[in-house]
């Protein structure tokens, strides 16, 4: 599979984020949270928090980081390390492109963990 369309530029302000759900290879649904940090650059991680198995994308976003509205565990939207506990596993971090005014999405590709 490749990129896929996840949404529009200004669908997002700066730290904004919003649950899309991509399609699989599988065809299952995959739930992405689609950030944009306070520079005005794109993210996509996993929706599903690694500590809570609760929505990413209902977190504030500051700087960089999302947290997660449950239990304040924080990730870093460029690596999905956390780094702020209780969370201790890192979310997946998946490839952005802009195209244009489309914000594209690669969920078949994981970033490396750095």
């Amino acid at each position: 599979m490749t990129a896929q369309l996840a949404c529009m530029t200004d669908d997002l302000g700066p730290e904004e984020a919003m649950l899309v759900e991509l399609d699989g290879a599988d065809g299952a649904p995959v739930a992405v949270a689609v950030a944009r940090d306070a520079d005005g650059n794109f993210h996509a991680v996993s929706d599903i928090c690694s500590h809570g198995a609760v929505s990413l994308s209902d977190g504030e976003v500051e700087g960089c980081l999302v947290e997660c509205w449950l239990h304040g565990s924080q990730f870093d939207l460029r690596t999905g390390m956390p780094v702020q506990l209780p969370a201790v596993r890192p979310v997946p971090v998946y490839p952005v492109t802009v195209d244009g005014e489309r914000v594209l999405v690669d969920i078949d590709v994981t970033v490396p963990v750095s």
